[in-house]
């Protein structure tokens, strides 16, 4: 008889942003998708908890005490297994030139602040996240 398989990983979700409120909303958001949801307040801390146990999902804030986010990301994909997180920049930087800069450094997507629970989903349906 076949071993019964095991059961699926929960996601897991890394919050990076040194504003607690965002860090409370997204958390909602977040985990009422079902990922286990770990936070951090700056890159250097993310960084550390990627070593750890590399999330699934990574929502990343841009202007943080330590490292920025885009510093971050770029660390992140040098790491072994830093390719496979999805990286979702949730920032005020709005601009083009911004964007792309995000987005060059490794993000998959980009969520400008403030932001509301449905416009984070479609971002995260997009890449493949929700």
């Amino acid at each position: 008889m076949p071993e019964p398989a095991a059961p699926p990983r929960q996601r897991r979700c890394l919050l990076v942003d040194d504003s607690r409120v965002i860090r409370k909303v997204a958390h909602r958001i977040i985990s009422g998708l079902g990922y286990q949801v770990i936070e951090a307040e700056n890159g250097e801390e993310a960084l550390a908890r990627c070593k750890t146990a590399m999330p699934d999902l990574i929502l990343l804030d841009w202007e943080m005490p330590v490292m920025t986010g885009v510093q971050f990301v770029a660390a992140l994909r040098r790491l072994d297994g830093g390719a496979g997180p999805k990286v979702v920049f949730c920032t005020s930087k709005s601009e083009t030139p911004d964007i792309y800069q995000g987005i060059g450094a490794g993000a998959d997507e980009y969520v400008t602040k403030p932001f509301d629970e449905q416009t984070l989903l479609a971002k995260l349906q997009r890449i493949g996240a929700a």
